[in-house]
């Protein structure tokens, strides 16, 4: 389900440019939101509370672009209720669907309800400056189709987590896998037996790895030709052997268990339910909540 950006995230993120803006052609609410409307279309249906508008936005804190996606509308803001007067919250039930506005909101009236480490770089305090939003709407979601979205994906989560078991089971059968879990549900296959040290907690590890889904979707890897292979290589990652020490990071469950012991140079396959991976709440763009998991590890040194 697609995500809208919240009002700390819009007030963090990356750069590129803006059309800057005349600060004399802004108009002023009775609540301080200084505002200026670029298009305007009056009969255009207009948001309510709660709502999530869908279109473009361009963030910039005085000249310093932050955030665009221009060329890609999406969801940009949720209409939710004013946290200061003059906050951009008014100025986005005051739009019609195919308007264009910029609101010049005050950038210490929202360092207020921040973390110094979550402001832009540029911001300094007490020196007048402005978060500028250009806003340009094109679609609304309704708070009642959101609930709707929302009840759709919990349902269907649900499903997921009641098809596991038979999931797992049949990747097991196609694959010819007689391998027996562990009383965790953890299956462990080893393809090589190591003869080096073994892994044990404390000891330091690098461990080569490639994770991918049970449909066989790459979802990372240390190991370049993988990702290559896959069409996931990143130019300027350092594809090499992971390296922590064993109980000092926070490694999945089923990871943790399935090395304990391996000694080094073996290579090892985990199949990991997710109960032992990332459960219900899943990860990043590729891993669903209650999605099981497939590592083929190599355990290059324990140290």
């Amino acid at each position: 389900m697609k995500k809208f950006l919240s009002f700390a995230l819009v007030a963090m993120t990356c750069a590129v440019l803006l059309t800057a803006c005349n600060k004399n052609n802004f108009k002023k609410t009775e609540n301080g939101l200084l505002y200026r409307f670029v298009t305007t279309v009056a009969d255009g249906e207009q948001p309510q509370m709660g709502d999530v508008l869908v279109g473009e936005l361009i963030l910039r804190l005085e000249k310093d672009t932050l955030f665009t996606n221009v060329g890609h509308p999406d969801r940009i803001l949720q209409v939710i209720p004013s946290k200061f007067k003059g906050d951009y919250s008014e100025g986005l039930l005051m739009m019609h669907k195919g308007d264009k506005a910029i609101f010049k909101i005050p950038a210490d009236s929202i360092a207020k309800f921040m973390q110094p480490n979550q402001m832009p770089q540029g911001y300094q305090a007490g020196n007048g400056q402005y978060f500028y939003y250009e806003v340009t709407l094109n679609d609304i979601v309704s708070e009642e189709e959101l609930a709707q979205e929302q009840a759709n994906f919990m349902k269907e989560m649900e499903q997921r987590k009641n098809d596991e078991p038979a999931t797992i089971q049949k990747y097991l059968t196609d694959n010819n896998i007689t391998a027996k879990p562990t009383k965790s549900g953890l299956y462990v296959i080893v393809n090589k037996k190591g003869t080096g040290a073994k892994v044990a907690t404390g000891k330091k590890v690098a461990i080569d790895y490639t994770g991918r889904l049970l449909d066989g979707t790459l979802f990372d890897t240390s190991r370049e030709a993988d990702a290559k292979a896959a069409n996931k290589y990143m130019n300027g990652r350092e594809y090499k052997p992971l390296e922590y020490v064993v109980g000092g990071q926070s490694m999945i469950k089923g990871w943790e268990e399935g090395v304990m012991g391996q000694p080094a140079g073996s290579e090892i396959t985990l199949i990991i339910p997710s109960e032992l991976a990332y459960g219900a709440r899943g990860a990043g763009m590729d891993i669903m909540p209650y999605s099981p998991l497939t590592f083929d590890l190599t355990i290059v040194s324990v140290e």
